[in-house]
């Protein structure tokens, strides 16, 4: 590696330093080619030997050897662990639009904010990539850090990785006087790269990557940066958020800067108004199979970095900028067969095993058909082909059966009389689409996926005690419920046997089973997976009542006065706790030394809004939907998650929906964003 010794008055060294640094562009150039554009421009030989004259020359001399030399780019000692950093300034999201429409309504909303000088600014537009994003950093040119987007605000040190990506410049000499440069882009896997390593993992037994985003992800947290270094991975930047030139003034004109000073960019152009921004995603759309990379979309922003100042950010995204995302593909394909499945409370789902094939870049071998409901609504039988959409491009799902295509022997689909697991009867109460198996907290589908609920993060959050762990653990006979977690120290000896089980992450887990026996009323009551009880009704259940005792003892009727408790969950709620097989567990929880304060309710008479039940719905934009919902409550109101005739007021934000609709058919006062702000600025 380098050395701190001054080479720049040297001239053997200069001269050594000469020969390198064209052997350096050049490889550069020629990685670019192979790994990014899949478009060699020489043979394997001739890349092999310019290689082999630039290490030849390192070396002979190992002290010039150049901090961007691709000889370093291969990859650092393993790590223990990646590190949390706190992003300087936080990596939001974009919000979406999906249709001129939307996209007419994104630029309305950006002139609403500007004066009328400012009117219909320009606008720069590029490919979404289908990556990761990162943010990297460079002081005085120099590679230094490289940050995963994380939660927005703190993400995961992949430095060590990221320095591996072959079209990356380590080196940048057009901004060596910038103190400190901050570029974020996406990492991704490009097609070719994706094709040529799934066929060699496939060669070694092992399994492919589902699609290109998951590999560039799964690459850049590699431990063992040697193997990140063997993956064909690839960086483009999008913007530059410290250290701007001060000669740059749009979005447009960083990305040329970045693209003049070594990095890629994908292909950029300046819009004028909606027709030509149109014009360009339908241009994007046509070429999307050809690109060397996935793409889900365009974004659109405003071109003015001062205009982006002046119209800020929301929440959790610039007010300027948006994703005009591709239509989810639609596909055909046969159904194989139709399984049942049985769900944590019991619900009998109905899940399609599909001939597989790909629905926007994934591999979809199975489709829910959610209740036998929907089985009746669609007529959908095994043999039959069916369309296969991915709707926002995450959930599988049919919206069409062929029936001039189906087999002249087809059946309908009949609900089974017995659950598929535990054999005990199957129910679906009159005038409903969703059966239940009755074997309640016996059958071991159920008993695993409360065990998989209770450790959740969102309800008892016990670290390191996964779901494949539960699992091996319930098989095992080592844990049937969830009170067994809490004895799973008694089995110490017994877990340091298993694979890949070894003594560090016993003792981690177990740790964190210690911790998660101090933990809040709300949290217990929704880890323990109540039908219909999720996050928000254990809330409001903990202040109404206080405690899990009162809780228990309810009548149906008083809880039924509990905001966003309807009679269904009341008589589920009340069920749970005349079960005697769960009063048990609940004690023996708390015998293992599961504990919570008693939840004092917060003093609401005298309040303005004292006696009110408050519902929010659709996009605010002066402030986030929990802050809102914090001033509401400190302002006296309960605040649901449901309209019902016990609602008092409905906060309608942009785009309120269906929760809109009932409202009015209820009669529930209905207030917007500006009525809201006005109230709460009293």
């Amino acid at each position: 590696m380098p050395t701190n010794t001054d080479h720049h008055t040297d001239p053997t060294a200069q001269a050594i330093i000469a020969k390198m640094r064209p052997l350096i562009k050049s490889l550069r150039q020629h990685n670019n080619a192979y790994y990014v554009l899949d478009d060699p421009q020489i043979d394997d030989s001739e890349y092999d030997q310019l290689r082999r004259s630039l290490v030849e020359l390192e070396a002979a001399y190992p002290d010039l050897i150049q901090p961007d030399s691709p000889t370093a780019q291969v990859g650092d000692a393993p790590l223990a662990h990646f590190s949390q950093i706190e992003h300087d300034i936080p990596m939001l999201s974009l919000g979406n639009v999906f249709n001129v429409d939307d996209l007419g309504e994104f630029m309305r909303r950006v002139n609403d904010r500007l004066s009328d000088a400012q009117q219909h600014p320009a606008y720069e537009m590029e490919l979404k990539l289908d990556g990761l994003a990162v943010s990297l950093k460079f002081e005085h040119g120099r590679f230094v850090q490289a940050v995963t987007r994380g939660d927005g605000k703190i993400g995961e040190d992949i430095t060590q990785n990221v320095k591996t990506i072959r079209n990356l410049p380590l080196v940048l000499d057009a901004a060596s006087d910038i103190e400190l440069l901050e570029v974020r882009g996406e990492v991704l896997m490009p097609k070719a790269g994706f094709a040529r390593f799934n066929k060699a993992a496939l060669e070694r037994g092992d399994k492919p990557f589902a699609n290109p985003r998951n590999a560039a992800a799964g690459s850049l947290r590699q431990l063992d940066p040697i193997a990140a270094a063997s993956r064909p991975l690839a960086f483009y930047a999008y913007s530059i958020n410290q250290g701007l030139p001060d000669n740059i003034a749009t979005q447009s004109q960083a990305l040329a800067w970045l693209n003049d000073i070594g990095f890629t960019v994908s292909a950029v152009q300046v819009v004028a108004d909606l027709d030509a921004a149109q014009t360009y995603y339908e241009s994007v759309l046509a070429q999307r199979a050809s690109l060397p990379f996935e793409i889900d979309g365009t974004v659109i922003k405003v071109d003015s970095l001062d205009l982006q100042q002046q119209l800020g950010f929301l929440s959790r995204e610039p007010r300027w900028a948006t994703a005009y995302k591709f239509p989810a593909e639609t596909v055909m394909t046969i159904v194989n067969s139709i399984d049942w499945q049985v769900g944590r409370t019991g619900q009998i789902t109905p899940v399609g095993k599909l001939e597989p094939v790909q629905v926007g870049g994934v591999t979809v071998s199975n489709v829910t058909l959610h209740n036998f409901g929907e089985i009746q609504r669609l007529d959908v039988r095994a043999g039959d082909t069916v369309s296969v959409h991915r709707a926002g491009d995450v959930i599988p799902k049919v919206t069409k059966v062929w029936t001039e295509f189906r087999p002249a022997d087809s059946e309908p689909v009949t609900l089974p009389k017995t659950c598929p697991v535990c054999d005990s009867p199957v129910v679906l109460p009159e005038g409903e689409a969703l059966a239940r198996c009755t074997g309640g907290l016996f059958c071991p589908a159920q008993q695993q996926e409360a065990l998989i609920h209770f450790v959740s993060r969102r309800a008892m959050d016990i670290d390191g005690l996964g779901e494949r762990w539960l699992i091996s653990f319930f098989e095992q006979g080592i844990v049937k419920t969830v009170a067994d977690i809490y004895h799973l120290f008694e089995h110490q000896q017994a877990l340091l046997t298993l694979e890949k089980l070894g003594e560090k992450s016993v003792a981690n887990m177990l740790a964190a089973i210690e911790v998660s026996k101090n933990t809040t009323l709300p949290r217990f009551i929704y880890a323990l997976g109540i039908k219909g009880v999720g996050e928000n009704t254990a809330q409001n259940l903990a202040q109404h009542f206080g405690d899990l005792p009162e809780i228990m003892a309810a009548s149906i009727e008083a809880l039924e006065a509990v905001p966003d408790i309807g009679h269904i969950t009341a008589e589920s709620v009340h069920e749970f706790f005349r079960a005697q097989h769960n009063l048990e567990v609940i004690q023996a929880l708390q015998d293992a030394g599961v504990q919570w304060q008693r939840v004092e309710a917060a003093a609401s008479e005298g309040l303005p809004l004292d006696g009110q039940t408050w519902v929010i719905t659709g996009t605010l934009h002066q402030m986030a939907r929990d802050e809102a919902k914090a001033k509401l409550q400190a302002l006296g109101a309960k605040v649901s998650g449901s309209i019902s005739a016990k609602t008092s007021v409905l906060l309608a934000g942009e785009k309120a929906g269906s929760k809109l609709t009932k409202a009015e058919k209820l009669g529930v006062n209905v207030v917007d964003e500006a009525e809201f702000m006005a109230m709460i600025a009293q």
